[in-house]
């Protein structure tokens, strides 16, 4: 009990120190140096301003996230990434969102608990995670029980991910790239191979056995994720082999079919401008199976819809009024 009073006061003190030290923000791999305490945004798009788009039970993570009550998601604006296909452009690029306190944040993960979420799903948080820590660790304080996840792009800073250490339960990274000049052409991130690589090793350290309730719900572990894009079949074989090689059973593979066809993203490559066929997804599947992947999960039916990207309405974001 000692060692855990210590271990959250630990994170209050990193929470007063980021806030004191985000003048100049080093927060993800880009270490841009923006100095968005005076409100000036960062290759993030936003300042340090919480800028929150969506707040809501969401059915479409992983069985073992969403199970039949949903899981509670909270949208993040803003992205360091910025991937030229991305289907959530209008809430990665900072164009839409609410701005909150973190004493709102707080609020919004307790509510969520309230509605019944399995979990809090933090997407796209590596830009706010001094704001997170600090609304994670007062939720908690006012009796935040379920698991959090931390749902991102896995181009993340392994120094600030271990800041999440013994506030967050489940990482749910994507892992998008092993060829450094896709991922240049892509997401303008010749690094993120390397910079995956640590930031999923750093998650796997705090969460080395996947844990999972009586429901199949998981309480604790690492999913990692890979979006098949099309004319990549090999590039997607690739981070499987690299993942399952490196980590076996110790996490779990969700391969996604869900490639959603954006305009944009084709007039800079034509690849870009159809869906995963069948076929691809069929051989990338076959290869797992044939590597001897067991704990992974995989996609079935219409996934590549635009129905299937939510609203950004900003529904939950602000406190509902009385009336």
């Amino acid at each position: 009990m000692q060692e855990r009073r210590q271990d959250l006061q630990g994170k209050r003190e990193y929470a007063a120190r980021s806030a004191a030290a985000s003048e100049l923000c080093m927060l993800c791999p880009r270490e841009c140096g923006a100095d968005r305490r005076a409100g000036k945004k960062g290759v993030c798009h936003t300042s340090d301003e919480l800028l929150v788009a969506r707040a809501a039970l969401h059915m479409w993570e992983e069985p073992c996230i969403s199970g039949t009550q949903g899981s509670g998601t909270v949208f993040f604006s803003g992205c360091s990434l910025g991937c030229i296909y991305c289907q959530n452009q209008e809430i990665s690029r900072g164009h839409s969102g609410k701005v909150i306190t973190v004493e709102r944040l707080a609020e919004i993960f307790l509510e969520l608990q309230e509605k019944g979420a399995n979990n809090i799903n933090l997407v796209t948080a590596g830009h706010y995670v001094p704001q997170v820590c600090a609304a994670l660790l007062l939720a908690k304080r006012r009796g935040l029980c379920i698991p959090i996840v931390y749902n991102s792009s896995g181009y993340e800073k392994a120094e600030t991910v271990r800041q999440l250490e013994g506030l967050v339960d489940i990482y749910l990274p994507d892992f998008k790239y092993m060829d450094g000049q896709l991922a240049q052409r892509y997401s303008q991130a010749a690094d993120y191979p390397q910079v995956a690589k640590a930031a999923v090793r750093e998650m796997v350290r705090q969460c080395p056995v996947p844990v999972f309730d009586g429901q199949g719900l998981m309480q604790k572990g690492v999913i990692v994720r890979h979006l098949l894009l099309p004319g990549h079949v090999r590039e997607a074989k690739a981070v499987v082999q690299y993942l399952y090689e490196t980590y076996g059973d110790q996490i779990y593979i969700s391969m996604m079919n869900q490639y959603t066809p954006m305009a944009a993203a084709a007039t800079q490559d034509p690849l870009l401008g159809r869906r995963v066929t069948a076929r691809e997804y069929g051989r990338l599947l076959d290869f797992a199976a044939e590597l001897g992947v067991t704990q992974g999960f995989y996609q079935e039916g219409e996934t590549a819809m635009e129905s299937f990207i939510p609203p950004f309405d900003c529904e939950g974001v602000l406190p509902e009024q009385n009336t």
